[in-house]
């Protein structure tokens, strides 16, 4: 499965009983509880990392990116544009994109 194939079963979800799919229960609560749901899932990626898990650390990361998915369905933003983005940013330094970022705010 790609990331492109999970973005569209996710997708999906957002019109599918709450009661019927798990993804379908977190898009019913909103952007805000998605964005919490991958920052809990970022913090155990993290902690696995740190631990030197590398079995963990593969779990944790397939829950990350399924996360970060359901947080930018639930967000209206296609994971399309994620990557429109990351085409932008390539060829740049990550410190030169850094840096225009900070400038322009």
């Amino acid at each position: 499965m790609t990331l492109d194939d999970l973005f569209a079963t996710i997708s999906a979800r957002k019109t599918a009983d709450p009661d019927s799919s798990w993804t379908a229960k977190l898009l019913s609560k909103g952007p805000e509880k998605c964005a919490e749901k991958f920052g809990e899932e970022a913090i155990e990626a993290i902690i696995e990392a740190a631990k030197g898990n590398r079995d963990g650390l593969t779990s944790e990361a397939a829950d990350v990116l399924y996360h970060l998915l359901v947080m930018l369905a639930a967000s209206n933003v296609s994971l399309d544009e994620v990557m429109t983005e990351l085409a932008n940013r390539q060829g740049t330094s990550g410190i030169a994109e850094k840096a225009a970022r900070h400038s322009s705010e």
